[in-house]
């Protein structure tokens, strides 16, 4: 007798209860499904994952169930939510892999994992944040037979996790952070694409402009794009003096770094480099943002990448709006395009004031600068004071200027070269600024000497809370390399504490909203920086709350400041 195939057919041979297929245990009907969540309502802990069309459950290591999604997505709906008592179970821990994923798929469906978390990709990313942490990378590496990858990964990462006392960070900070970002994506963010399509005419038009200053400057048209027509029409035509030699295909090299040399030599020069800026900044967001709006809900739904960057930094993509400009006139005027839901919203900014200073100020323990950010002095300013031996109340702005580059080079490790390049001053002149600095800022100069000496001896450096950077170049006897590893030695911990400041600020802020059912969403991160689409009879409770769970997040021996602002458009509220 021909059974019910649960997804629309039916089998012509009644297999047994349950068919292997390969490594899979194929679950097919209601009797099958229901022997399934018996199982799963016996185990402690299951692993998971789901895609467009299946979803796998195992167990244990060795039963691996799989189950075909109809096509239909209210037969789908229909089938999930027959596992809805085991998503719910709290006490219940989930494996899986990039399970963000898995999450917001079943969150389209309605539902929603309120088990504890096991998230190998992320695992492995903080036991080794460099390498790859793909499934397929992790399988060739770590799987060794049949049975369950996830399971796999998390016997060998677990004991792992325990050895490099990595477990706060993963169960308390990253996990947790999961739930936040999935929620962040979701709730998406709306952009004017009406002010979008007029900032792009602008642009247009402004480029066009630069493209005839640069033709007529050079006396001929020329594909400004191509590096070699640009490098022969500089060095050849020009006369311009090649900073560098050609390359191995026998072409000037022209990156922004040569032409940052020469930009005094001839004014073609900033023109290409205003021409590339602008180009970039149209293609990547002005005019790609319009594309990736939503047809469903209208809004934009960046991805939030959390085991990307070797300090323990947010990435995103798709869009990518990290690396929105915010220097210039031009990358500040994209915020404009980013604005609330509805007229019932407004968007809130909030960011940590000079976060990474005050971080090195707590970890070098340097009285100086604890004792200035203690007296709410402007730090630059103090410093220029003493770096050029004035007064606070004499600084000039270009003293400032110098002193803010030290204070931020100083963070990543810069030379008197790379400050005498930054600043255009000579590097005798750089090198005295760098030596008064050191003078008054002792705690700074043992800092940097007692990084460098336990990542010689250790090969990695850690975090406040002990997130790892590995530097296995650190001894290298390769000068340029070794000095690379050592400025990561110096700087790897100030960013990687300011990175877990902030995830745990976005923990508290989305834990609080949650509990308080609020109708406010938090929608990005970039940096030290969160903003929020925030329903207007929430503003004042939220902006408190916001400042609150930031101020509070990982504390310091200084004050911690954070800006509040809001506006119609995210560069009004930045």
């Amino acid at each position: 007798m021909a059974t019910l195939d649960l997804f629309g057919g039916f089998d012509e041979e009644p297999a047994a209860n349950i068919v292997k297929a390969r490594e899979f245990i194929i679950v097919k009907d209601d009797s099958q499904i229901n022997e399934l969540i018996d199982s799963l309502k016996k185990c402690d802990i299951f692993s998971f994952h789901i895609e467009t069309r299946e979803m796998t459950f195992a167990v244990n290591p060795n039963d691996i169930y799989k189950i075909e999604l109809p096509v239909d997505d209210e037969k789908c709906k229909d089938l999930l939510t027959k596992f809805s008592c085991i998503f719910n179970d709290n006490e219940k821990t989930i494996i899986g892999h990039n399970i963000k994923t898995d999450i917001s798929i079943l969150a389209k469906y309605g539902l929603e994992i309120n088990n504890k978390l096991w998230d190998c990709m992320i695992a492995h990313y903080l036991i080794e944040p460099e390498l790859n942490h793909s499934l397929d990378y992790l399988n060739d590496i770590y799987a060794t037979d049949n049975t369950d990858i996830r399971w796999q990964l998390y016997d060998k990462f677990k004991a792992l996790l325990s050895e490099n006392d990595l477990e706060n960070l993963f169960h308390n900070i990253e996990m947790p952070l999961v739930r936040v970002l999935a929620k962040m994506e979701s709730n998406g963010v709306k952009i004017d694409i009406n002010g979008l399509k007029q900032i792009s005419e602008e642009q247009a038009k402004e480029i066009a402009n630069i493209e005839n200053s640069i033709y007529e400057i050079a006396g001929t048209t020329f594909n400004i794009g191509s590096p070699k027509q640009l490098g022969e029409i500089l060095f050849d035509k020009l006369q311009i003096k090649a900073p560098a030699k050609k390359t191995k295909t026998g072409q000037y090299p022209t990156g922004e770094e040569v032409l940052q040399k020469i930009i005094n030599e001839n004014p073609i020069v900033q023109h290409i480099l205003d021409y590339r800026s602008l180009t970039k900044l149209k293609s990547t967001y002005v005019d790609a943002l319009p594309s990736l709006v939503s047809p469903y809900d209208g809004l934009i739904h960046t991805s939030f990448n959390q085991a990307v960057t070797a300090t323990g930094r947010l990435s995103s993509n798709n869009p990518n709006l990290q690396n929105i400009p915010v220097r210039t006139d031009k990358g500040r005027e994209i915020r404009k395009a980013f604005v609330p839901r509805d007229e019932n919203h407004i968007l809130l900014a909030a960011d940590y004031s000079q976060i990474e200073l005050r971080i090195i100020a707590h970890l070098s323990g340097d009285q100086a600068m604890q004792s200035a950010f203690r007296e709410g002095l402007d730090i630059h300013a103090d410093t220029a004071a003493r770096v050029y031996g004035v007064d606070i109340k004499d600084v000039t702005s270009e003293m400032r200027r110098n002193a803010k580059a030290v204070n931020f080079g100083i963070i990543y490790g810069m030379s008197a070269f790379g400050l005498a390049e930054r600043l255009k001053i000579s590097r005798s002149e750089a090198s005295e600024i760098i030596k008064n600095y050191f003078k008054e800022y002792v705690g700074i100069q043992e800092y940097i000497d007692k990084q460098v000496d336990f990542a010689k001896q250790y090969g990695y450096v850690e975090t406040m809370l002990g997130r790892r950077r590995y530097l296995r170049d650190i001894n290298s006897g390769n000068s340029v390399v070794r000095n690379f590893a050592e400025r990561n030695a110096i700087n790897a911990p100030i960013q990687g504490s300011s990175a877990d400041m902030i995830k745990i600020a976005m923990i508290n802020i989305h834990n609080e909203m949650k509990a308080r059912d609020m109708k406010s969403k938090m929608i990005l991160q970039v940096h030290d920086e969160l903003v929020f689409d925030v329903h207007k009879e929430e503003l004042d409770i939220l902006s408190e709350l916001v400042k609150d769970k930031m101020t509070n997040a990982l504390p310091l021996n200084v004050p911690i400041e954070v800006n509040l602002n809001t506006g119609t458009n995210w560069l009004e509220a930045h």
